[in-house]
């Protein structure tokens, strides 16, 4: 892979149990919840955008048109710790990677260049949203080891960030960073175009 700055990650691997099928094979728009978080990383400037399927990996390739590179996480079962860590292995040589949740769908291209602005390989940063953290969250290189290491289960990245000084980016008045764990957790859906 060739060499980049930013990176946009997208996890969407999980089977949403909660939920009540796969977050990434959710109707939103014209397509699907996993091409509308995928396009606002490209949107945002992102280079390469990585998008990491489990549940469902294979219906989700057969019915969405995602850009960049999509890689398998086997193990998406035990977490979204195992999709962090699948997602960074595959990042190749970036200065930083910016990670998004595929049930985030508030958040904006507009929040991400926050975070492109702020890519160093030492940097680490998370978007609040009137002060309670959210996505999304940019780790430079210098971390990726130490997160991939932190990662368990459902926590992904929190561990780490936890043990380490973040800086926290106020998100609020461009994006909302609300998570849809279940149907009901969806802003009003946009119009098709």
């Amino acid at each position: 892979m060739a060499a980049c700055s930013v990176a946009g990650l997208l996890l969407a691997a999980g089977g949403g149990r909660r939920f009540g099928m796969p977050k990434a094979l959710v109707p939103w728009g014209p397509g699907l919840l996993v091409e509308h978080a995928a396009a606002t990383l490209v949107d945002a400037g992102c280079d390469p955008v990585i998008t990491v399927l489990g549940a469902a990996a294979d219906e989700v390739r057969a019915r969405s048109k995602l850009p960049g590179v999509v890689v398998d996480n086997p193990d998406w079962a035990d977490g979204m710790g195992s999709s962090l860590r699948v997602g960074l292995t595959a990042l190749g040589d970036c200065d930083a990677v910016v990670v998004l949740t595929v049930d985030t769908p508030g958040i904006t291209a507009e929040a991400i260049r926050r975070f492109i602005a702020m890519a160093a390989p030492g940097a680490l940063a998370r978007a609040s949203y009137d002060g309670v953290p959210g996505h999304p969250v940019l780790i430079g290189r210098d971390h990726w080891s130490g997160v991939a290491e932190a990662a368990d289960g459902d926590t992904g990245a929190r561990p780490y960030l936890a043990r380490n000084r973040v800086t926290d980016v106020p998100c609020a008045d461009i994006a909302d960073g609300a998570d849809a764990d279940r149907p009901g957790d969806l802003p009003g859906r946009p119009h098709d175009q």
